[in-house]
């Protein structure tokens, strides 16, 4: 997909965005040697957008919903990942990331229960 494909679309470019900043995040817990939660942190995070990204080329819209509903369970994977970061002792902040997942799941939710809904 082109650069400016992905701007012309919200989701794919909000998704495309966290994954970098989940690059980051798994990077710097790698510097503090939390590989495991990093791997897993980084594995969730960026199959979000992956996922997101594959829906845009359906085949049809079982397909595409199909697709977002697997980018959701993503979403919230990465959540639980990220809360547990939170309320772990010697791991860095990531309230932002806990925020911008939140925001990630409410976009593709509401675009699942679009989907369904048409005709």
């Amino acid at each position: 997909m082109r650069q400016d494909k992905i701007e012309e679309n919200a989701i794919v470019k909000l998704s495309f965005e966290f994954a970098l900043e989940i690059i980051s995040y798994a990077e710097l817990l790698d510097t503090s040697r939390k590989y495991i939660v990093a791997r897993q942190i980084l594995k969730s995070g960026t199959s979000i957008g992956a996922n997101v990204r594959e829906a845009q080329n359906s085949e049809s819209k079982a397909d595409f919903i199909h697709k977002f509903k697997v980018a959701a369970k993503e979403a919230d994977e990465t959540q639980y990942w990220l809360q547990l970061c939170k309320f772990s002792k010697g791991y860095p902040d990531c309230e932002h990331l806990i925020k911008r997942v939140e925001e990630l799941n409410r976009i593709i939710t509401k675009i699942i229960s679009t989907s369904k809904n048409q005709s």
